[in-house]
């Protein structure tokens, strides 16, 4: 069966148009019989280069890979990227101690070993303690760029490179974002994107995995698409150890394809429209004792969805935050031992309880892992929980004037100077 015109206004029905305008519009398309689209990204009247295929090349271009390779989501993007470094058992993984589970999650599938490790005051990973979790184990370290703010990406990777260790960029919060006057994902071995809806580029789900490396963007390809072999010639006998396996099934389909791309268009827009808004309420802030702004590793790079600062401690920071809403703007915290937030390594029973899908244990009693096993508990990572339990969020919107900027940073220094005297 065919996509036709009722599965077009199903999707215009989405945007919440009245049923007088749906009507007008199903009016012009009835004056048309165009050819249905073809929704599959292979094997259709474009042979494959659709709106997936403009997408991927589009979004080369705009963060500066030689590939990219679209997938549905986040998630996928950091299973193949995972799967492309032949990442497995009894390998070690460090991740971040402050990111969405997902981050950590996808070593578990691997049935490699996360190592959780702290955060500093950019609210991404402490160099310092990765150097401190490095084992013989170690193979690769996923940094994720959060909020917006790039990572201490110089000090990292030249952990990575004295240590051959591969790194992976999760740029799922901060796609558009850059250090050192390079796109963020492109300055690992593999960066890995995330355009879900909470995203600064969406397709509603869908995501991207960006490297230069020719062979681990095939192994990424491979392992996308039930490791169909997307090789110059996919029927071809091996050519070199690795590039047959088995995969799973990550595609992304045309109608997000489509999304995205449109997406990709407004991208530095974006990017350049939220910088402007957070630079003009973070140069009216007053610094006072006790209380600070995130560090930026790269001011130039932020992205900046989100402006962070710390208080004092975790009860001055929710007085601040009280008092900025009083003035009239609403602030949030990060870590509440009462919400159990995904974000925060402290809730993630799955790997400090050490959960599997099977009740083998598997990566946590793999017999190829020759490691000891982290001491995974609650305090783990105290750094992480002190700074966020002191941080003040409060997001970015781009469509902040001069007069928002001013009164959102008088709110601002008010509350700290109610608070802090």
């Amino acid at each position: 069966m065919i996509a036709g015109r009722e599965e077009l206004m199903e999707i215009i029905d989405l945007w919440g148009y009245s049923e007088e305008a749906q009507r007008k519009i199903l009016a012009v398309l009835e004056s048309e019989i165009p050819p249905p689209p073809h929704l599959f990204r292979y094997y259709g009247p474009e042979d494959g280069r659709g709106k997936v295929w403009q997408a991927e090349r589009l979004f080369e271009e705009t963060i500066g890979t030689r590939y990219a390779l679209a997938v549905n989501s986040g998630t996928s993007a950091l299973m193949a990227a995972i799967a492309a470094a032949g990442i497995g058992p009894g390998d070690e993984v460090i991740v971040p101690g402050y990111t969405f589970f997902a981050s950590a999650s996808v070593v578990v599938a691997s049935r490699a070993i996360p190592v959780i490790a702290d955060i500093n005051d950019s609210l991404n990973l402490d160099p310092e303690d990765v150097r401190r979790r490095l084992t013989p184990q170690t193979k690769a370290v996923i940094v994720v760029h959060m909020q917006g703010m790039p990572a201490d990406m110089d000090e990292i990777m030249a952990i990575a490179r004295e240590r051959d260790l591969l790194v992976i960029e999760d740029v799922a919060q901060a796609c558009g974002g850059s250090y050192g006057g390079k796109k963020l994902g492109t300055i690992g071995d593999l960066g890995c994107f995330s355009f879900d809806f909470y995203k600064i580029a969406q397709s509603g789900e869908g995501g991207f995995v960006a490297t230069d490396d020719e062979f681990l963007n095939m192994r990424a390809q491979s392992w996308h698409d039930t490791a169909a072999c997307w090789r110059p010639d996919r029927y071809a006998a091996e050519r070199r150890e690795g590039e047959l396996f088995c995969g799973e099934n990550y595609r992304m389909s045309e109608m997000s394809g489509a999304v995205a791309l449109a997406q990709i268009r407004k991208l530095e827009g974006h990017i350049s429209r939220l910088q402007a808004a957070k630079r003009r309420v973070r140069e009216r802030i007053i610094e006072h004792d006790g209380f600070s702004l995130r560090r930026q590793p790269d001011p130039a790079g932020d992205a900046s969805t989100a402006l962070v600062m710390f208080g004092p401690s975790p009860e001055g920071a929710l007085a601040i935050m009280a008092a900025m809403r009083e003035r009239g703007v609403g602030a949030g915290g990060r870590f509440d031992q009462t919400v159990r937030d995904w974000h925060v390594y402290n809730f993630w029973e799955h790997i400090l309880e050490q959960k599997t899908v099977t009740e083998e244990g598997c990566p946590f009693t793999c017999p190829y892992y020759e490691g000891t096993l982290p001491e995974y508990g609650p305090e783990m990572c105290p750094r992480t929980l002190d700074l966020l339990g002191r941080s003040i969020h409060l997001g970015v919107a781009e469509d902040w004037t001069d007069e928002d900027a001013e009164r959102i940073a008088e709110a601002i220094n008010g509350a700290v100077a109610e608070v802090l005297g």
